[in-house]
């Protein structure tokens, strides 16, 4: 299983990138391999000002779906509109075609309060 070093993790599974102010979020490849085959990525908070741990989206697997949290706070600028067409984006490429969201961060420094790659390896006993 892949976990890229320089990403940041939540308990809920998803993951952040940052590149100065803008966050590119995904779920992690562990989180795919729970859910299954992702059918539908549901996302409409584009242009929203969200608070860390707000529900921004969900995804649909075959057997259930999954609501998608915001590890911080910030606005939506964009979605992966690829997910649109191909929602299986998710599984084969978790961590670059698959991304979800792209976000301006208000406050950089709640990533303090995220996991490293080595406390969500932990987390999920890997």
């Amino acid at each position: 299983m892949n976990f890229p070093e320089q990403l940041h993790y939540t308990k809920e599974h998803e993951w952040i990138s940052i590149n100065g102010n803008v966050a590119t979020i995904g779920i992690t490849e562990f989180a795919q391999g729970e859910l299954g085959d992702i059918i539908y990525v549901d996302i409409e908070t584009i242009g929203k000002e969200l608070t860390a741990d707000a529900v921004f989206g969900s995804v649909e697997a075959v057997k259930t779906v999954s609501d998608l949290f915001l590890p911080v706070a910030g606005t939506i600028t964009e979605k992966n509109s690829l997910l649109d067409s191909q929602p299986e984006l998710v599984n084969q490429d978790p961590y670059g075609d698959g991304w979800m969201i792209k976000m301006t961060v208000s406050d950089a420094s709640q990533l303090s309060d995220l996991l490293d790659v080595h406390a969500y390896k932990a987390l999920i006993g890997a």
